[in-house]
């Protein structure tokens, strides 16, 4: 499971020219789904993206996290995180989960990661349309067979 995460001071998806979801300051995580993910894949990336300290203090050192500062997140589904594009020109998603098993994987992570904090959505396999306003910048990928 992969997931790249961005500090934001807001984050919004559309579909179809609608808002589906919108946060304030928090995190906007794209979450990508592979095949042999499990649920260990979602804890060990929620505990991360929880506890890390990516937000700045009083004296702007990052050193508060997204529970400390009370943020939200946007989670959007992203299966081109799981692209192979070691040969040729064409992205190969080899890798990429079914997509009825990756649906299924990602409601489960908004579930335990709304245990934490409040959390918006987009729409799972849906073509949308992402604003994202990072804060820093500061972007950060955590892959779940590395942690």
């Amino acid at each position: 499971m992969k997931a790249v995460i961005q500090r934001v001071k807001h984050s919004s998806v559309k579909v179809n020219n609608k808002t589906v979801g919108k946060i304030g300051k928090g995190l906007n995580i794209l979450l990508g789904i592979e095949k042999e993910d499990q649920q260990e894949d979602i804890q060990k990336i929620i505990n991360k993206i929880i506890n890390l300290r990516i937000f700045e203090d009083e004296k702007g050192k990052m050193n508060l996290s997204i529970k400390d500062i009370k943020g939200e997140a946007l989670v959007i589904s992203q299966f081109t995180l799981t692209a192979n594009i070691k040969k040729g020109r064409r992205p190969s998603f080899e890798n990429a989960e079914t997509p009825q098993k990756a649906k299924q994987l990602y409601e489960k992570f908004v579930q335990e990661l709304s245990r934490h904090i409040p959390v918006q959505t987009g729409i799972f396999a849906e073509h949308m349309e992402v604003l994202i306003l990072n804060d820093g910048p500061v972007t950060f990928i955590i892959d779940s067979k590395q942690l």
